[in-house]
């Protein structure tokens, strides 16, 4: 099932609702990737909230569509991430790296509205 994403100001936001399968999940990052370019992009927020589970496929992922929405100008937060979720994926070392995350969409914008500089100092 393909994810929506829609525009926000110069800010893309991507909700996923059901769990994606590999594909799914690489199709989301070529089409991010390529609509950061389109609309020039200044951020992009991934909502994980109706998730009950990330395994290692889905984190490695999400920091990849940060990393790579990094190199064509844009911030990324992932937002949402259930406690279990966080409990499992501490349990089974699983490591979103650098990626900022955030609560719900209000505290992820005003993550991307902080200068960079002072974002990556958190």
């Amino acid at each position: 099932m393909s994810v929506p994403i829609l525009r926000h100001g110069n800010v893309l936001v991507a909700s996923i609702q059901v769990a994606q399968t590999d594909d799914e999940l690489l199709q989301l990052s070529d089409r991010l990737t390529d609509m950061i370019g389109k609309t020039r992009a200044r951020g992009v927020v991934i909502d994980v909230t109706a998730l009950d589970v990330l395994d290692s496929f889905a984190t490695r992922t999400l920091r990849g569509i940060a990393y790579g929405s990094r190199l064509r100008g844009a911030r990324t937060v992932v937002v949402g991430i259930q406690p279990d979720v966080a409990f499992a994926m501490v349990q089974l070392g699983l490591d979103l790296g650098a990626v900022s995350t955030a609560l719900d969409l209000d505290d992820a914008v005003a993550e991307l509205d902080r200068p960079a500089k002072e974002a990556g100092s958190r």
